[in-house]
């Protein structure tokens, strides 16, 4: 493999960051995989993914604008509790403008269902969940996360927790909002996308 300059790709461990599903019928799929609203902060998606460092595990938290897949907020704990998605959504709301509520989808996960993020939405938000045993209800967040390790993460050995928030800021913030162009947004990035709305609205 050496002579031919092919070298193998390390497949990372796996982790359950989905934990203590509430499969109760009283959540409800508002968004019914509905990704493509006519303007932002009408609908947003979260989820959580692991990512392996020499120290252990830590856990990415994403919020996505599902208009112009932009990635609104995000942060980057060593734990898996629902502090990691509480800043997060307070980070989204400090970043962004909106009037009316917004649907917020994520899986049925513990730490979506906890009082703590229940409080940290308040009144703006309309809670929405994937039904059970259907990730591709929140298919567009997924497929995000899946895009992120294998375009990027999956090409380092991150030796601590600070090593990975400094890729993860280089990739989002550097790459895939100014950058990256999708081909479901007529070839634009997220942050042209956004911007060709605010300029004709």
């Amino acid at each position: 493999m050496s002579e031919e300059g092919i070298k193998a790709h390390y497949i990372k461990p796996y982790t359950t960051t989905t934990r203590d599903s509430d499969f109760s019928i009283k959540l409800k799929n508002v968004l019914k995989r509905d990704f493509t609203p006519n303007k932002p902060d009408t609908a947003w998606c979260s989820d959580i993914t692991y990512i392996w460092t020499q120290t252990g595990f830590v856990y990415l938290t994403s919020i996505m604008d599902l208009y112009s897949r932009k990635i609104i907020s995000w942060e980057l704990l060593d734990t898996l509790s629902v502090d990691g998605i509480v800043s997060c959504i307070s980070k989204a709301k400090r970043n962004r403008m909106f009037s009316n509520p917004v649907i917020i989808h994520s899986d049925r996960g513990s730490q979506y269902v906890s009082k703590d993020y229940v409080k940290s939405l308040g009144p703006d938000f309309v809670r929405s969940y994937s039904r059970k045993g259907n990730p591709w209800d929140n298919a567009c967040i997924e497929s995000f996360h899946a895009l992120i390790k294998r375009e990027w993460l999956n090409k380092y050995y991150f030796k601590n927790l600070e090593r990975v928030r400094k890729s993860v800021f280089e990739y989002i913030e550097v790459f895939y909002n100014p950058k990256r162009i999708h081909s479901s947004l007529a070839y634009q990035t997220p942050i042209q996308h956004e911007m060709r709305y605010r300029l004709s609205n």
